[in-house]
């Protein structure tokens, strides 16, 4: 269940940087992580997460195998896009296709580097692609309201609900504002989820910064911090150019050696790929044998069955019982059979909630 995290900004932001460096980044790490070209500009990337390695030096299976998000390079933006200028339609329209945005923002000065907006302005670059994605949802919730007002105002109880949710958002959108900040309940999610809105998607905040900056943010990072506290948005402060060439590393000792000189403990595109998926509301869970130690990816709140039917269709369907061992209890007994002997495996059923980390295997029955 690889879901797709689309990375969008302004001309020149460091946004292909970025998603190079997460290319190479899998590329260089092909012993233990995967990375295939689905399109020139799609990528399936690897998810680190040390609970997999930890869980994989006990059980020292045959091969390991991390979960995966995909991470779309999307076409850059410019002024007037949501009414066709520049790639404007192509990029409004692969932004509708992703589940969740890493909005690239520059905050350094270069003056080798070409911008059109004049000086550096992290509040107004947001402001731009902002007002494009407004623009363009206004436009899909105008349409769908003239397409029903007649139908919900004769007595439709669904469409009349449909429509006042309609104008909940509309009223936001005039206001230059986006949907996801006005924290709408699940029917009412539910009521517009047809329509796809650019502003209801889940962001994240890259504050591309100089290398000076990458430990401790800049004025221009904290401008942009400040900005977007209303929206409960996570904002990661790193430098795109040295995470590239961390990324192009294929020497352990190298990168390690190159970090230390940066005082990093990790790249930074490590976090920005695990607040991706957090991001998307996504949490895993691990199978555990001697053939192979893998995370499956699920979301947060799914039923046992439902965990199964990500490993096959027939797991859920024929499901009988889960035996489920938490990670914390199988990293301190060293084993599933010490977990066995200290009580710590759980026989749960069809109700039971997978919670993030959990070991399991499935009974099923077909």
């Amino acid at each position: 269940m690889a879901l797709q995290a689309g990375i969008v900004g302004l001309p020149n932001v460091g946004k292909s940087t970025l998603f190079n460096a997460v290319s190479n980044s899998a590329k260089a790490q092909a012993s233990n992580y995967r990375f295939c070209t689905i399109e020139p500009n799609v990528g399936l990337v690897d998810v680190p997460d040390e609970r997999l390695n930890k869980l994989a030096e006990l059980v020292r299976p045959d091969r390991v195998v991390p979960t995966q998000i995909e991470i779309v390079d999307i076409a850059g933006l410019v002024r007037g896009a949501s009414k066709g200028e520049g790639l404007g339609n192509k990029f409004l329209a692969n932004i509708r296709e992703v589940d969740a945005i890493i909005h690239v923002i520059r905050c350094f000065e270069d003056e080798n580097i070409l911008r059109e907006e004049g000086a550096i302005n992290p509040v107004s670059d947001k402001e731009i692609i902002d007002t494009e994605l407004q623009l363009k949802d206004l436009e899909s919730v105008e349409k769908k309201i003239a397409r029903i007002e007649k139908q919900a105002k004769t007595g439709d109880a669904r469409l009349k609900y449909e429509y006042e949710v309609l104008l909940k958002c509309n009223a936001q959108l005039e206001k230059g504002k986006n949907i996801r900040e006005l924290d709408l309940y699940k029917e009412e999610k539910a009521a517009i989820a047809d329509l796809f809105l650019l502003t209801d998607k889940p962001v994240l905040y890259v504050a591309n910064v100089d290398e000076a900056s990458m430990h401790t943010g800049n004025k221009f990072s904290d401008t942009l911090n400040g900005s977007v506290k209303n929206e409960k948005a996570e904002v990661i402060i790193m430098n795109n150019s040295i995470e590239a060439q961390i990324s192009e590393m294929e020497n352990p000792e190298d990168k390690a050696m190159f970090m230390e000189e940066y005082k990093m403990k990790e790249p930074a595109l490590n976090r920005l790929i695990r607040s991706a998926y957090r991001l998307l509301n996504l949490q895993t869970f691990f199978t555990a044998g001697p053939q192979e130690v893998r995370a499956w990816t699920i979301h947060e709140g799914w039923k046992a069955p439902q965990a199964a039917g990500v490993i096959h269709t027939d797991f859920e369907k024929g499901f009988i019982k889960a035996e489920v061992i938490s990670y914390s209890d199988f990293i301190h007994y060293g084993s599933e059979s010490a977990c066995k002997e200290a009580g710590k495996l759980r026989i749960e059923g069809k109700e039971y909630v997978v919670k993030d980390g959990d070991v399991m295997h499935f009974r099923f029955n077909v």
